[in-house]
């Protein structure tokens, strides 16, 4: 049972709007078709992969965003245990862990139900919030990863904030 119709009345495609926003910052972006968008963004520790995905049976525009860190089979049950501390954290969006690939990914989706126009600053938050936590927590995935600490340890580095400049 549904609670809500879905309608067809929308003006513009929501990927549009993204391809509009990836245009003007000059970002590498691939239409593939009308209901996703890939864009690579380079961020501060290293590339991100972002994709954009339109739902229209529950009208939401949904973000991916992957950067390059293959989890290994003997590191997968740490990260996992990471990926769980800094959910914690988060108040919107979420990673998860493909266990196919092993790959990390920030996920997170606009709803924009009944036909509301997906504006450019909605779409400028979802992208940033996302580059926001992937930059915040991408060291903590490699201190797992690589280094092999604990995930309590890699998280409480990666919110351990210094204050003023040395």
């Amino acid at each position: 049972m549904s609670l809500a119709n879905v309608t067809d009345d929308r003006q513009m495609n929501p990927l549009d709007v993204i391809e509009h926003m990836a245009a003007t910052h000059g970002w590498s972006f691939d239409r593939s078709h009308d209901d996703e968008i890939s864009i690579s963004i380079a961020g501060r520790w290293t590339d991100y992969h972002v994709s954009f995905s339109w739902m229209d049976e529950i009208e939401a525009l949904h973000l991916a965003c992957a950067f390059d860190l293959k989890v290994p089979d003997p590191r997968r049950t740490e990260v996992l245990q990471l990926i769980s501390h800094i959910n914690e954290h988060l108040w919107v969006g979420h990673f998860d862990l493909w266990s196919h690939d092993g790959i990390v990914m920030y996920r997170h989706a606009l709803l924009l139900a009944g036909g509301v126009e997906a504006s450019g600053k909605q779409c400028e938050v979802l992208l940033d919030m996302a580059l926001e936590a992937c930059e915040r927590y991408y060291q903590a995935f490699q201190f797992v990863v690589w280094a092999g600490k604990p995930a309590r340890e890699a998280v409480d580095s990666s919110l351990f904030e210094t204050a003023g400049e040395a």
